[in-house]
């Protein structure tokens, strides 16, 4: 074998050779990079949304429920329970005083209404032209009594003095004529005829003098006391049409007499408002409007006689409506009739919710639970709350209940009082409208986040 052979000559074989440069270069190298970091981000991702996946996987399914109120009198307290109908306790029919087109309506059904809010307006030309001719009328009658308690003027007073003295200066014209003619006559120059017309002229201006005079100190002194209270009472009788004219025109601005809801808008735009009802009378309506105050609601009941005893005033009770089952409100025994219905053999009663909420309507099912009254007083909510026995759980004496809060559950401990074997009475820790976990407790921590069962 043959020796390489080294030397100064074979240094040239040492030289960098440029044509692979390109292979060495880190910039070709960055897009492999980009492609590394890219496909760690999607494991980062995918690992997250896998823990997120298992997290929601996790939360269990329950199902859940409101408590409700015992049936039947085996709750020992529920004596009597009845259907009826919930009713405004004070609906109004909001009319006219005036008759009139209407204008304008403001309203419709469901409105919320401030009392002394406008509802309806009508056309008001005419009424607004009898109040300019009533205020006009006023203003003469008050210038007419104005004159006369200021009494005479200065010129008046002047004038009439002037009349006083012209009168005396014909009377003494006359009176000298008149004598004058006496003596003519004597003395057979003038006729009978001419002394007769001298006296005669005489006697007129001896009576206008005294007129004058008379109507000078009238003057002076002023006008009558009675005058000045006729004109008084014009002015104010002025004044009253006045007032009764502005009082129709206010009346076209229909006004709402209480603060409530609009139950029904009886008017529209053109038709005639009248002030009596004429029954059937198309085109022509007495009222306007129907409203009532939601938050004073009643339900009304017929009680069969046979049942009457069991009913009390001021009895309390608690309504549910139809449409609304699993919601409780608390009721009062507000109104009894005063007399039987003979052909249904039935005593109408009136029960006052306590508590009315939007989910309450005039004229929904309702049913009522008389309550029987406590014999001592208690701090326990009137509610008879009833869960099945498989939504509560005991730990230490202690009983506890799962709420669903959003999505949510959380422990909260009641107090309870009745066994009625798949039923126990809750009578403290919750309210009617709670949301109750009746199935799926196994396992529930406070705080745990569920999937609700739907129904």
């Amino acid at each position: 074998m043959t020796p390489v052979e080294t030397g100064p000559n074979d240094l040239s074989a040492l030289h960098i050779d440029r044509s692979r440069k390109g292979s060495l270069d880190p910039q070709r190298k960055f897009p492999w990079r980009i492609l590394l970091y890219a496909g760690i981000g999607i494991v980062v991702l995918a690992a997250a949304g896998f823990l997120l996946f298992a997290v929601f996987a996790k939360a269990p399914l329950v199902e859940v429920a409101r408590p409700a109120i015992g049936q039947g009198a085996s709750s020992g307290r529920v004596v009597l329970t009845a259907g009826g109908y919930i009713v405004a306790k004070h609906p109004i029919k909001v009319s006219s005083k005036v008759i009139g087109k209407v204008a304008w309506v403001g309203v419709v059904m469901g409105d919320h209404v401030k009392e002394g809010q406008v509802l309806v307006r009508l056309e008001d030309d005419e009424y607004r032209a009898q109040v300019a001719q009533a205020a006009a009328n006023m203003q003469v009658a008050q210038a007419r009594l104005q004159e006369l308690e200021t009494g005479s003027r200065p010129q008046e007073i002047e004038a009439s003095h002037a009349a006083v003295e012209q009168a005396a200066a014909n009377l003494r014209y006359a009176e000298l004529n008149r004598k004058r003619m006496e003596k003519l006559v004597s003395e057979s120059v003038a006729s009978q005829q001419q002394l007769d017309n001298a006296r005669t002229q005489h006697e007129v201006c001896q009576a206008q003098w005294q007129s004058a005079q008379k109507n000078f100190e009238l003057v002076r002194i002023g006008p009558r006391s009675e005058q000045i209270e006729y004109a008084r009472a014009q002015v104010a009788q002025a004044k009253a049409a006045r007032d009764y004219v502005q009082t129709q025109l206010d009346s076209t601005l229909i006004r709402a007499p209480v603060t409530g809801t609009v139950l029904e808008r009886l008017v529209e735009r053109g038709e005639m408002v009248t002030t009596m009802n004429f029954g059937g009378t198309s085109g022509v309506k007495a009222s306007v409007v129907s409203l009532a105050d939601l938050k004073d609601l009643q339900v009304e009941l017929d009680i069969n006689q046979n049942d009457f005893p069991k009913v009390m005033p001021k009895q309390d009770s608690l309504v549910t409506t139809d449409a609304y089952p699993d919601r409780v409100y608390q009721g009062v025994v507000d109104e009894i009739a005063p007399q039987a219905n003979r052909q249904k053999a039935t005593i109408q009663v009136k029960v006052k919710i306590l508590e009315p909420d939007e989910y309450l309507r005039p004229d929904m099912n309702a049913k009522v639970s008389f309550v029987a009254a406590n014999p001592a007083p208690s701090s326990a909510p009137r509610e008879t709350l009833f869960l099945p026995r498989t939504a509560l759980q005991e730990q230490n004496g202690k009983w506890s209940v799962f709420v669903l809060e959003g999505s949510r559950v959380r422990r909260r401990e009641v107090q309870i009082g009745r066994d009625l074997a798949d039923r126990l009475e809750v009578v403290e820790g919750v309210g009617p409208n709670d949301r109750v976990v009746v199935r799926g407790l196994e396992g529930l921590a406070s705080g745990q986040r569920v999937k609700v069962k739907d129904n």
